[in-house]
């Protein structure tokens, strides 16, 4: 038994002498993994236990209670955090965009500091990843099961048969390998292979860990079938009465715009809603009322939803145990995000994009026991700033081409250090696609937030075609934000302030560059006089004439 903890304890010493004191960075990111579904961040859904193992990682850590992203879409997200950079700068401002090697400059940066870099799971930015010195990634969104992968050196050509109400296609993937199973499985054997076979013991590592679950639409490996069946998922306070939230960009003139914008859990929105998708949706009884089947719906997605959250959870704890096994586990930096935020049912809204707090707000966590304090933090944190943090706790400065900036002091003391950002900025850019969400910016601080939707697409649209309108919340009376108080005379000079430090952020991350036409519809908009709210009005008679069919 004593030979056995000596080497052991061996083991442990010589993994440290090897790093050249840096330590180990593990960034692992699960698609659409809200904050209100994990555990440690408190909520209805805390007494179901969805995460063990990512809570586990908390309580020997630091959680941000305030990161946000900048954009709550898949491939804006994932390059703000490649690059340090906002998305007019980056150039990835809709799910359309490519990020090529040149600008994947997290993975550049960290091989300059000695680091062996890999990436496992969903990519999602098009170009593959060769900058990592490893990658096994899913081709765009990847499916759930026996999901191909591209590969660093693989040279087989993968294909694989779709459908959709259109018809059928075959698509072919080269330099790709097959895996049989569920996505999350697959993705930390993956992960478990590479540690095992092709990390280099003598290099520091630098491991980018992404689920693709749990992103619609949920599909769950069958083993948690009965995970949760019995239970009866709790309703958010407003699912079903959506209160003064919103405004006539988001609800219409007189709300006659609301089945219209925002897709729902309910039927409210009969174009898209989770009565009719899902797989759940086909054990619906359609012949309740509204009233009746939004309850069902809800409680069908969010079981499968949950599942997936317990498959993503139940693979981590594999990765954790096995840095645990190989005395690797104190000496890595880990940390723990999901590439947005998500609606678990609050406002009857469904998928991410907007800029409420539910899709904006981000889970980060943090553990390094040699450096990293215990506890919470409510810093303002974006996911420009991932980046410059993580290649600090890698020794290397921030560069001049990233907007972001390291949150390692507040990781490490738990204060926010005296230029610590007073708020985080917000751009959705990709008008009415998919899920019927207007374009807008928002600022918010500590206190509050500002909301702009211009209701312009990014193509060059000079003129908007949903009703354009500002809102304003003040999260310290409404954290759920079921109460714009933009018109409330009392706010004008928090107005005023806050389009101030909106105008000024914009400029600083680009945003602002004449280049993208929806400037000028913003600039139309930005004083929001008695003429534009008029103009605002007849958008909104328009729209809904031609939803009409008139």
């Amino acid at each position: 038994m004593m030979k056995m903890k000596n080497l052991v304890l061996l083991s442990v010493l010589l993994a440290g002498s090897c790093l050249g004191g840096k330590p180990n960075i593990l960034f692992v990111m699960s698609d659409d993994h809200t904050s209100q579904a994990i555990g440690v961040y408190g909520g209805r859904l805390q007494k179901l236990n969805p995460t063990p193992t990512i809570d586990s990682i908390a309580h020997e850590g630091m959680v941000m209670e305030n990161a946000f992203c900048q954009n709550a879409i898949c491939t804006p997200s994932r390059a703000a955090i490649m690059t340090g950079q906002s998305a007019a700068v980056n150039g990835c401002i809709t799910l359309n965009e490519k990020l090529p090697p040149e600008r994947q400059y997290l993975s550049l940066e960290m091989k300059k500091a000695g680091y062996q870099t890999a990436i496992v799971g969903k990519w999602h930015l098009k170009e593959r990843p060769s900058t990592f010195d490893y990658y096994k990634v899913l081709p765009g969104q990847g499916d759930f099961f026996d999901p191909i992968f591209y590969e660093t050196g693989a040279t087989e050509t993968q294909s694989r048969q779709y459908s959709n109400k259109q018809g059928g296609w075959t698509q072919k993937f080269e330099g790709a390998v097959r895996m049989k199973g569920h996505s999350s499985d697959c993705i930390a054997d993956s992960a478990l292979e590479w540690f095992k076979t092709k990390r280099d013991p003598n290099k520091p590592f630098f491991l980018k860990l992404h689920f693709k679950a749990p992103h619609d639409m949920f599909e769950y490996a069958p083993r948690y079938e009965s995970y949760l069946a019995d239970v009866e998922i709790p309703e958010p306070d407003n699912m079903r009465d959506r209160k003064n939230h919103g405004s006539i960009a988001t609800r219409g003139h007189n709300d006659e715009l609301v089945p219209y914008i925002g897709t729902s859990i309910g039927r409210r929105n009969p174009r898209r809603n989770y009565t009719k998708s899902g797989m759940w949706a086909k054990d619906l009884d359609q012949s309740k009322s509204d009233d009746e089947i939004i309850a069902d719906a809800y409680q069908g997605y969010m079981k499968a939803y949950l599942r997936c959250v317990k498959g993503v959870d139940d693979n981590l704890k594999r990765v954790v145990d096995y840095l645990k096994a190989e005395g690797l586990y104190d000496n890595t930096v880990i940390m723990y995000t999901g590439d947005q935020g998500f609606w678990l049912g609050e406002h009857d809204y469904m998928d991410k994009r907007w800029a409420y707090e539910e899709s904006m707000r981000m889970p980060f966590i943090v553990r390094y026991p040699k450096s990293v304090k215990n506890g919470r933090s409510e810093a303002i944190v974006e996911n420009i700033d991932y980046a410059p943090t993580m290649l600090d706790f890698a020794g290397v400065a921030t560069p001049d081409y990233m907007h972001g900036q390291s949150f390692k002091t507040v990781l490490e003391t738990g204060k926010e250090p005296a230029d610590a950002k007073q708020a985080a900025y917000y751009h959705y850019w990709m008008h009415m696609a998919h899920h019927d969400n207007p374009a807008h910016i928002a600022i918010r601080t500590k206190r509050y937030k500002l909301i702009l939707f211009y209701g312009a697409g990014w193509k060059g649209e000079t003129e908007p075609d949903t009703p354009p309108g500002w809102e304003l919340y003040d999260l310290k009376n409404d954290p759920t934000e079921d109460n714009n108080v933009y018109d409330n005379p009392e706010y004008a000079g928090v107005i005023e302030t806050l389009k101030e430090q909106l105008k000024a952020r914009r400029a600083e991350l680009g945003e602002d560059d004449p280049k993208f036409a929806l400037n000028q519809v913003i600039d139309e908009y930005w004083n929001y006089d008695n003429e534009a709210r008029a103009k605002a009005i007849k958008i909104s008679h328009a729209m809904r004439a031609k939803k009409e069919g008139r």
